[in-house]
């Protein structure tokens, strides 16, 4: 069986949901957003081991939700690549796949976590997305539309996104010396040559970011 590790970068200050906390301890349905998407980790049969980059206020004392024995946690970097990369670096060496996943997605499930899993091959990474339901315009900086790619083609990043750990880390490192940035991992892996594969992602699997993503996610928690 293969080992798996999972990466949440959980710094990000949240400044949209107009909150004083770090997003990812904002509270959903009496639990913050990062403990839903924990807990889910935790009880998926792969058994992985959680590497959780915390705010540095919060790395010295983490609550206890955080304090089990498959979770390590350390403080982020000043960017998100920076927060992955050093809880990459705090996962066991010998994981063989690593999903990386947005704390502010508290709503994935086990059923997602398997697909992103299933298709990760040797030199290939995979990620959940949904295909576009809307036309997507390219525009200059003065507005202006200057092509249309067909729909089909396009799909909406989500998380998690699983690659073999070897090939990500070593993106990351690679990255860091050259000093790029990416919006994602996936971006990340296909600047540096790999193939990533997209998997059917899930509409529910939201990425909470301004109030009213909080009270939809609520909605559909309760529904569950």
């Amino acid at each position: 069986m293969k080992r798996v590790g999972v990466v949440i970068p959980a710094g990000g200050a949240g400044k949209r949901l107009e909150r004083t906390i770090p997003k990812a301890f904002v509270p959903l349905l009496g639990k913050p957003l990062l403990q839903h998407a924990v807990e889910t980790f935790l009880t998926h049969a792969s058994a992985p081991t959680i590497s959780v980059a915390l705010p540095a206020e919060l790395v010295a004392d983490p609550p206890e939700w955080l304090q089990h024995e498959r979770i390590v946690s350390g403080e982020g970097g000043a960017e998100r690549m920076d927060s992955v990369r050093l809880a990459l670096a705090r996962l066991p060496q010998d994981t063989d796949i690593v999903l990386i996943h947005d704390a502010a997605r508290p709503l994935l499930t086990h059923a997602l976590i398997d697909r992103c899993l299933d298709a990760v091959g040797v030199d290939t990474g995979a990620i959940a997305a949904l295909p576009s339901s809307d036309t997507i315009h390219l525009v200059d900086k003065h507005g202006i539309i200057q092509s249309t790619p067909a729909r089909e083609s396009l799909w909406r990043a989500q998380t998690p996104q699983a690659f073999p750990y070897a090939m990500i880390t070593n993106a990351h490192q690679r990255a860091a010396a050259e000093g790029r940035q990416f919006t994602d991992d996936a971006a990340l892996a296909v600047f540096y040559g790999w193939n990533v594969r997209v998997v059917q992602g899930e509409a529910a699997n939201l990425k909470v970011t301004v109030a009213s993503d909080l009270l939809i996610a609520e909605r559909l928690l309760l529904e569950r």
